[in-house]
């Protein structure tokens, strides 16, 4: 049992840390309140082959593995979660499905782009009546000639603003009902298409949330993704990815948490000494690092089992239940140990507290990944 990373691993990790600490960090507030998307980042993200990191460089990645790009997914959350949960997105939910199920033309004509970074990827499934219900699909996609016709809506989307397509999930066959659901490559230019962006969010400011509506939306039928009524089960899979990287979003946080509060304990002096030395703040530090610990380690054994072709699918909603709310846990411990300075901007944990509980919800509640250890334990 050897838990060392490798060679590759280790050097990718640390020339994105150095990356994020000296260019994002400085940047990352004022992402957070001016709400604007970090685009010059991804750019430069994209000129370091991150863009396509987990991809084969056939496609214009990489040609790294998964644990890899959970690595870089870590140490740019640490920096600015806006920033992570852009790159999380479009590489998970943006790239993945094409890149798992698309046809040799659609990865050399979409999935290509992506990895360079010339396209921000983004992929469709919320609806307002499906959220942890993805089988409850409203949206339809009807085969007329050689395109579909779609119509409908979906919300809570990453990236679409910056997007040149978005892979979106639509009933193809209203009699099959999961097994009814198909997806489908959308240009986001296709008339009909619209985007919106006007939610008010309580954190991850600089990342892009959008509505997709569809009104007689018509794309060619070879833009489907796979074959017809297969999106529930591509994207179940997807999703399996996507958790093992949400929990690496996750340690981010709560490894930036422990950080500022490392660094605030030994600054801090009150009755003559600093906080550090009281043991009520050193119980407060060591059961955050013990948490971000254990949470790397399952993502990292998540991540391991992807890469090595084995089933993931339980270690993947492990390491997201039990990363994401501990994010929060340690959020509100740095808050804590900062005392009436953590309730305030001039510091960053409150700023790491309102990113964290959206990874509770995104790709998976809670509840839904206690569910889903469940069922793999054979309730």
């Amino acid at each position: 049992m050897d838990f060392n990373l490798t060679r590759d691993q280790e050097m990718i990790r640390n020339v994105v840390r150095d990356f994020a600490q000296e260019v994002i960090v400085p940047r990352a507030t004022d992402i957070d309140r001016s709400k604007e998307f970090p685009m010059d980042i991804i750019k430069k993200l994209a000129e370091m082959d991150l863009m396509g990191l987990p991809f084969p460089e056939e496609y214009g990645g990489a040609g790294a593995d998964f644990t890899s790009y959970c690595l870089a997914t870590e140490e740019i959350t640490r920096a600015c979660a806006s920033t992570g949960i852009t790159y999380e997105a479009h590489v998970s939910l943006g790239c993945k499905p094409i890149y798992l199920f698309g046809t040799e033309e659609q990865k050399q004509k979409y999935l290509n782009i992506l990895c360079r970074g010339q396209a921000m990827g983004s992929f469709g499934l919320t609806e307002p009546e499906a959220g942890s219900d993805a089988g409850g699909t409203k949206t339809t996609a009807v085969l007329e000639g050689d395109e579909y016709v779609i119509n409908g809506g979906k919300c809570f989307i990453t990236n679409a603003s910056f997007a040149k397509f978005v892979t979106i999930t639509a009933i193809t066959d209203k009699s099959k009902g999961k097994r009814g659901i198909s997806a489908i490559i959308v240009p986001t230019d296709a008339p009909g298409f619209t985007i919106s962006s006007k939610y008010e969010k309580l954190g991850l400011n600089g990342s892009n949330t959008t509505e997709l509506f569809f009104d007689n939306v018509r794309v060619p039928k070879e833009n489907l993704v796979g074959k017809e009524g297969q999106g529930f089960k591509q994207f179940l899979k997807v999703l399996d990815g996507g958790r093992v990287a949400i929990a690496a979003m996750a340690v981010g946080i709560a490894q930036a948490s422990l950080d500022a509060s490392l660094k605030y304990a030994n600054e801090r002096v009150q009755f003559g000494r600093t906080i550090s030395k009281f043991q009520a703040i050193q119980f407060k530090l060591a059961d955050m690092a013990t948490h971000v610990e254990l949470a790397r380690l399952m993502y990292l054994k998540a991540a391991w089992l992807e890469d090595n072709g084995q089933p993931f699918g339980k270690e993947a909603a492990i390491a997201k239940l039990f990363a994401s709310e501990i994010a929060t846990k340690a959020a509100l411990e740095a808050i804590q140990i900062h005392g009436g300075y953590g309730y305030m901007k001039e510091f960053p944990v409150e700023r790491y507290l309102r990113d964290a509980k959206l990874l509770e919800i995104g790709e998976g509640t809670s509840e839904v990944n206690r569910m889903v250890i469940a069922r793999h334990l054979g309730c």
